[in-house]
């Protein structure tokens, strides 16, 4: 099968992986994958197992300015590649790139499926603290996702309550939630990374592993650092990735040094995929501190699945779609006094978890997928 990935990101340079590189690098291994090219990300370029199509004309680093000058390109440029290469398959997941592909791919016959990974009117909302343009940023990427929806001939989601919100929505959504590489991510000793970060073995050490972006409260968590201080006094935050587009990182770190626990807070930055797991193992309790409420009611993140898979407690806002999963590690919290308390309790009583993944394995997402591409590509 010859499919055709418009993923949400530069699929090359972003930092963080999504769902799409661990999903269509798997399905790249039998099928003939080719995935569009944005120039907007900075990282170093990740191999891949995909057919890389370049898909921009002007290179420009702002995402809202790249997709909007590219468009008129994406229009000719997916029409292209779609007859040059006979693809039998679209995935779109991106807002006005996918309107694009969307349009050659019904231009060329060929079936659509729409992968709504997040919900884009408010992922997209989030970057802008102007309210008035926030809102204008919402209304527009709704009407937009809106049509994307409507011309798709299947959809697929990541959560539960998406698959409920999209049918309230007048949508008909099938469930593919996020998983974990389970070869990867496994319990394991943390000692050795303990010692390169200068963490002592007598240190507890609250975890937050993912993109340090305004909708995770880490600056809450950073608040809450004094009184655990002064109740264990070798405690420390570790904080594993990077802000993206924002300067959220650069707020945390003056927070920490205006409250003074710069020296108990550790900012990695962006680490490779491959080390996540040895940076998860030395973090003592594992957080999701989730925090706009409408995020909330549809989110199923990818470090709910890492932390359990390496056997860790997890200290989280309420997820619902977590909490149907359920597990013996979760610990939630909905006020600043109950994260302590929960902080506090794993202290007196740490606790380790053996937890089996193997059902949200990636592995098990790509043959997900592959069901669905069998139903449109008899």
């Amino acid at each position: 099968m010859k499919i055709l990935l418009v993923s949400t990101q530069d699929y090359i340079h972003h930092p963080v992986p999504s769902r799409h590189h661990y999903i269509f690098e798997e399905l790249a291994r039998r099928h003939e994958v080719h995935v569009a090219h944005f120039h907007v990300s900075r990282g170093n370029a990740r191999p891949t197992r995909l057919i890389v199509e370049e898909a921009t004309q002007f290179p420009v680093k702002s995402p809202l300015l790249h997709y909007t000058l590219n468009t008129p390109y994406h229009y000719h440029i997916f029409n292209k590649i779609i007859r040059d290469n006979e693809i039998d398959i679209v995935v779109a997941a991106h807002v006005l790139a996918g309107a694009a592909v969307i349009s050659a791919a019904k231009r060329n016959n060929v079936p659509v499926v729409f992968d709504l990974k997040d919900w884009f009117p408010d992922s997209a909302a989030a970057y802008f603290k102007n309210r008035f343009v926030a809102g204008c940023v919402r209304k527009g990427v709704w009407e937009i996702t809106r049509r994307n929806l409507s011309r798709s001939d299947r959809i697929t989601t990541v959560s539960p309550s998406l698959v409920d919100k999209l049918k309230g929505l007048g949508f008909s959504a099938e469930l593919i939630t996020n998983g974990v590489d389970t070869d990867l991510f496994v319990p394991r000793d943390g000692v050795e990374t303990r010692r390169e970060l200068g963490i002592g073995d007598d240190e507890f050490v609250i975890g937050f592993s993912g993109s340090i972006e305004r909708w995770y409260a880490i600056d809450e968590m950073i608040r809450a650092l004094p009184e655990l201080i002064r109740y264990r006094k070798k405690t420390r935050i570790l904080i594993v990735g990077g802000s993206l587009f924002t300067d959220y990182e650069k707020e945390l770190q003056q927070l920490a040094e205006s409250l003074g626990v710069s020296n108990h807070v550790i900012f990695t930055g962006t680490k490779p995929y491959a080390e996540l797991p040895r940076h998860i193992a030395c973090m003592d309790v594992c957080t999701i501190p989730l925090s706009p409420p409408q995020w909330m009611d549809i989110a199923l993140p990818n470090k709910f699945f890492e932390y359990s898979a390496c056997g860790k407690p997890i200290v989280m806002r309420p997820i619902p779609d977590v909490a149907r999963i359920g597990g013996p590690n979760l610990f939630v919290y909905r006020t600043r006094d109950e994260f302590i308390t929960h902080v506090k309790n794993l202290m007196e009583r740490p606790a380790t978890f053996h937890i089996n993944m193997e059902n949200y394995s990636w592995k098990e997402k790509a043959r997900q997928f592959e069901s669905v591409f069998s139903g449109l590509c008899p």
